[in-house]
């Protein structure tokens, strides 16, 4: 065969390659995509647990907000539009907006808020990769902290590092905290003083999380975002995990532990390998932060649920909930780059 025919069938498969690559979702080295996204803000009521209900400014109407999957090196547009009656804007959190800086969602810094009815355009390239999360920039002791007005923003570096390829299951865990005072009183709140009785992983204080289902041999991967006003003591039981990535960056030499403190704004990668069949809590060690105001057995916990275990003994909590898919939007991460949301999170219009 001749050297052209060689190149033609060479060039052939690189596409063919490429193609398949893009269709799975899967970041290719050297290949950037252009996204476009649609992202509302709107006053939404959404129920932390049981009666307890919150006026929230959601975006895309859910709490938290819809996922966004890109990665390292996609160019972002984000159309965002405000239908709510107070300004807003949005910073995404992590990025460096390099050359950019008018992109960072900062009021009165790098642009003016968006006023209610009006749409801003953000456009930026997706970098630096990792556990990012997106949020308000305006008066965030009320919008972000009481508010709702954060989603998580993941972004798969080019090159991935070995323990993210030995990955099975993917959870993302956003940590927050409420004070009821405040519930139906937008405009206000987060102030000191300020008793936060409530406290919530995606916006569900237990029971009305959801647990996390494993079999046994995955190799886990918890992210977990403070999204909150307060630091979180999470602890699991029944395993040790390894401290992979701390905001987005994977650590030179992970370390293993079974307890770690986040605070606001921080995120941390967690990897453990589930050996351990059972049903395993997983709660804020910070003991008040395990309650529903002031009932005891809520607030930040969830369960890893070994699927090899029954679920039918009859003091468990759980034994006849109802099993809500994608509540740690682990279904979604597998799906194709792009923005996803969640029915599980939407909330009530509020007119």
């Amino acid at each position: 065969m001749n050297k052209g025919f060689h190149r033609r069938i060479s060039i052939t498969r690189g596409a063919a390659l490429l193609c398949l690559g893009v269709a799975l979702g899967q970041p290719m080295p050297g290949y950037a995509d252009k996204r476009t996204f649609e992202m509302t803000i709107e006053d939404t009521k959404i129920t932390l647990v049981d009666k307890q209900q919150f006026h929230t400014f959601a975006f895309n109407g859910q709490v938290p907000g819809p996922l966004i999957h890109v990665k390292e090196g996609d160019e972002l547009t984000v159309n965002v539009n405000n239908l709510t009656t107070l300004p807003h804007t949005i910073h995404w959190h992590g990025m460096l907006q390099k050359g950019t800086w008018r992109m960072d969602g900062v009021p009165d810094t790098t642009q003016a808020a968006i006023k209610p009815g009006d749409t801003f355009t953000y456009k930026f390239v997706a970098e630096p990769s990792g556990t990012m999360w997106y949020h308000c920039h305006v008066n965030v002791n009320e919008h972000v902290a009481m508010r709702g007005m954060w989603g998580p923003f993941i972004v798969d570096p080019k090159t991935p590092r070995p323990i993210e390829k030995k990955v099975t299951k993917d959870y993302i865990l956003m940590l927050s905290d409420w004070a009821s005072k405040w519930a139906f009183k937008p405009g206000y709140g987060g102030v000191p003083g300020d008793v936060w009785d409530y406290f919530t992983l995606n916006g569900k204080a237990f029971p009305d999380s959801q647990p996390l289902r494993v079999n046994k041999g995955d190799v886990v991967r918890i992210r977990l975002i403070g999204a909150g006003e307060l630091t979180h003591s999470i602890h699991i039981h029944g395993h040790v995990f390894q401290v992979a990535f701390k905001d987005g960056r994977p650590l030179p030499m992970p370390y293993e532990a079974d307890t770690i403190m986040v605070g606001p704004g921080e995120r941390y990668d967690l990897i453990l390998t589930a050996d351990n069949p059972g049903r395993w809590m997983v709660h804020d060690h910070v003991d008040s932060h395990t309650m529903n105001g002031d009932k005891p057995m809520g607030g930040l916990m969830t369960v890893i649920e070994y699927n090899e275990i029954n679920r039918n003994d009859p003091f468990y909590a759980w034994k006849d909930k109802a099993f809500v898919p994608d509540f740690y939007y682990e279904e979604s991460l597998k799906k194709p780059y792009g923005m996803y949301d969640a029915p599980a999170f939407k909330g009530q219009a509020i007119q």
